[in-house]
């Protein structure tokens, strides 16, 4: 019998059917089957994709909190704390402003909503009356009082991202004017960090179950046909996410000295899961741990991964100029550049506010069309069918963005082990 594991670089790469990305992709084609061949099965599935993603993002809030309090803490210098973040909002700011201008671009060429003179409701209707609740909230508290959490646990409890790395910050500056005084809580928190890292482990072996929950739950409930294409705009939107690739990430990752295709499949397993449930939470933890193999340090890793997940969402903005146009297309409605423009401006800045909210795309889209009256509210019910086939796209294009920032971050920052990041991305996941 010939052994199916090999050599690579000297080190002995495991046979393929323990290779998690292969499990992975298994667990979605056996999904799409059930899901084809037994419809009824639709709940039962989705239930099976949300637990997996429920014992993830059980954790996510501490593993934010350990890695960014653990990664100031150990930089010990307040000032290069300050001017990493400002490297990493810069960098966050130009790239979604890239990922805007391609977006707004491609919807207007190909123009995938003209000519449908679709007629609205006056009233919204009930597909969208919860997230037009939960954007009322929104607006409501406003973008300064969605940061400040309630109570220091409410912001775990609630699963804010945004509100975990506020009180996370605070913390880290307290503990770094303890001085020595704060060593032993430091290394507790980086102890507590390893055990987490460990359960994380444990849960990841129901990754492919997690993705053929997901997978089955779309098929069984929206057909066969939602995998390969559910009209213009999504064969549109695909489009728009690979020249955003191609023409963004890609030539930032070869500035850098970096081959964006070997970066994509160190953390292809990443991307498949966050593909196949929606979630970039299911994955956080992975990639902290996958960034710092590949030789970041530490700190760095703790503090732009975290701030990433917050305010960096390419993808996203790329879903936001896509949907809302196409909306505005669909309706009859001509934008004005400075109109789209200035919608787009506004989605950028009310993204943050909603991160982490229950389908937040769709919140944020809704909150912000109602607060500037150019769209109907109501017409967010002509995408809510497709709106898992956009975030399979966008929220993978979010995790390959922060992945790629944090790497560029570091090396900005000298802080990078070349050899070691050479070596991992020329031999791929362990």
């Amino acid at each position: 019998m010939v052994s199916t594991t090999v050599e690579t670089g000297g080190r002995r790469r495991k046979p393929l059917y323990q290779d998690m990305s292969i499990q992975v992709l298994a667990g979605m084609a056996l999904g799409a089957l059930i899901g084809w061949a037994w419809p009824d099965t639709a709940e039962a599935m989705g239930a099976l994709g949300s637990l997996f993603i429920r014992l993830i993002a059980m954790f996510v809030g501490l593993i934010i909190f350990c890695s960014l309090v653990h990664g100031i803490a150990t930089m010990r210098e307040v000032r290069r704390v300050g001017r990493v973040a400002v490297k990493a909002i810069f960098y966050f700011e130009a790239v979604t402003t890239g990922a805007l201008v391609i977006g707004l671009a491609t919807i207007n060429i190909l123009g995938p909503g003209r000519g449908m003179h679709v007629t609205l409701p006056a009233a919204p209707g009930a597909a969208i009356n919860g997230y037009l609740n939960t954007a009322h909230k929104l607006n409501e508290h406003g973008f300064l009082l969605q940061v400040l959490p309630k109570t220091a646990l409410s912001a775990f409890t609630d699963g804010n991202v945004l509100q975990v790395v506020f009180l996370s910050v605070l913390f880290a500056f307290g503990l770094l004017a303890t001085g020595d005084r704060g060593k032993p809580m430091v290394d507790m928190i980086d102890v507590a960090a390893q055990a987490i890292y460990k359960v994380i482990g444990f849960i990841m072996w129901l990754a492919p179950l997690g993705a053929m929950g997901a997978i089955g739950f779309t098929v069984a409930r929206f057909g066969l046909g939602s995998l390969v294409s559910l009209g213009k705009l999504v064969g549109e939107f695909y489009l728009t996410c690979a020249l955003f690739i191609l023409l963004i990430l890609w030539p930032i990752a070869r500035w850098n000295g970096l081959s964006l295709w070997r970066l994509a499949r160190y953390i292809g397993t990443e991307l498949l899961l966050v593909a196949g449930t929606n979630s970039s939470e299911s994955v956080f933890p992975q990639l902290v741990s996958k960034l710092r193999r590949l030789g970041c340090e530490e700190s760095i890793v703790g503090l732009v991964l975290p701030t990433g997940y917050a305010f960096n969402h390419d993808g996203t903005c790329l879903y936001f100029a896509a949907a809302s146009v196409f909306l505005a297309q669909a309706t009859g409605i001509e934008m004005t550049l400075a109109q789209q423009l200035g919608l787009l401006g506004i989605l950028l800045l009310t993204s943050k506010g909603g991160a982490n909210v229950a389908g937040s795309a769709i919140v944020v889209l809704v909150s912000t069309l109602a607060a500037t009256g150019i769209i109907p509210v109501a017409a967010v019910a002509l995408i809510l069918g497709i709106h898992r086939l956009l975030a399979s796209a966008f929220v993978a294009v979010n995790i390959l963005g922060n992945a790629l920032a944090t790497i560029v971050i570091a090396r900005s920052e000298g802080v990078v082990d070349l050899a070691a990041l050479a070596n991992g991305l020329r031999q791929g996941p362990d």
